[in-house]
């Protein structure tokens, strides 16, 4: 997805195919400058401060959260995207784009949608009652391949169980796990946290959740780099000790996203603002709506800090 005209390297970037959090609603990066600021005082306010945007795509989110900043926070901050593409043209200057995230981080690294783009071997059970990988060509044709084995095996066992049935499926996040602790561990005090799609223990989906995106729909899931190739998250196998989990919704409503609507009053006295007010809560019911955006999982890993509250 990453080669000569793979898809991340398209002119029109993610946002051509997909929304997400991030173009929903200039309040998602509003809420994270807040949570920001709340790493911030937790941290003492050093004297310089990062913002780390993980799985940048065009730099959407480490503008927005800039834009967000308050002058005395903003005068300290700085962001850093990390994404494999180029870098787009007119993009802030204060901005560093980086391939990896930089070391020895202060402050804030955020993963919105990065780990379910982190690749995944998908395991399926056979006649046999065997979980095999699943190996796959560039049209997408599939077929099974040899026994999950080793540390994949001992993942499956440990967080996605298959019961002995032909055609169950699950992806081995043990990569995702591996992505997750490597870019923590970048991070000298403060907090990640990794914002994306997620199951747990509990409910996992019996079939796997690999697809494809393209051009806002869903589509198969055809490894030639024409669209997106995506799967949930298991983000409790991720989870590091001293982290916790959140849902969208109760991460953003703690940060004052809050989609109730302004009083019908206001439309007499002050129209305008009573569009403006309307407008930003469908705008927040959206980034926080059940069965969409509000589902999403938010892992947050404090790091040298106490738990920053939410």
């Amino acid at each position: 997805m990453y080669g000569p005209g793979g898809f991340y390297r398209r002119l029109e970037g993610p946002a051509g195919h997909f929304r997400t959090s991030v173009h929903a609603s200039p309040l998602f990066a509003g809420a994270v400058a807040r949570l920001l600021c709340r790493v911030d005082e937790a941290l003492g306010r050093p004297g310089t401060l990062d913002f780390v945007d993980m799985g940048a795509g065009r730099g959407e989110l480490v503008t927005g959260v800039l834009a967000a900043l308050p002058a005395e926070v903003a005068a300290r901050a700085r962001g850093y995207a990390v994404e494999l593409a180029d870098r787009p043209a007119g993009l802030d200057d204060r901005i560093t784009w980086l391939s990896e995230p930089p070391e020895n981080v202060t402050g804030l690294l955020f993963a919105n949608e990065w780990l379910d783009n982190v690749p995944v071997e998908v395991a399926e059970v056979d006649a046999e009652g065997v979980a095999r990988l699943v190996l796959v060509r560039e049209d997408g044709t599939e077929r099974l391949g040899k026994p999950a084995g080793g540390a994949e095996a001992q993942w499956l066992a440990r967080w996605w169980p298959l019961p002995a049935e032909e055609g169950l499926r699950a992806e081995i996040g043990l990569p995702r796990d591996t992505a997750w602790a490597s870019a923590v561990s970048r991070l000298e005090r403060g907090m990640a946290v990794a914002v994306d799609y997620a199951h747990t223990a509990d409910a996992r989906p019996p079939f796997g959740t690999l697809t494809g995106f393209r051009e806002g729909r869903e589509t198969a899931p055809v490894p030639d780099g024409s669209c997106d190739i995506t799967a949930h998250v298991a983000l409790d196998a991720c989870a590091l000790p001293g982290a916790r989990r959140l849902t969208q919704r109760e991460a953003l409503r703690a940060l004052g996203i809050t989609a109730a609507r302004p009083p019908l009053a206001l439309a007499s006295t002050d129209p305008s603002a009573y569009v403006r007010a309307l407008a930003r809560a469908g705008e927040a019911a959206e980034l926080t709506a059940p069965g969409g955006l509000g589902d999403f999982g938010w892992l947050l890993q404090p790091a040298g800090i106490a738990d920053v509250p939410l």
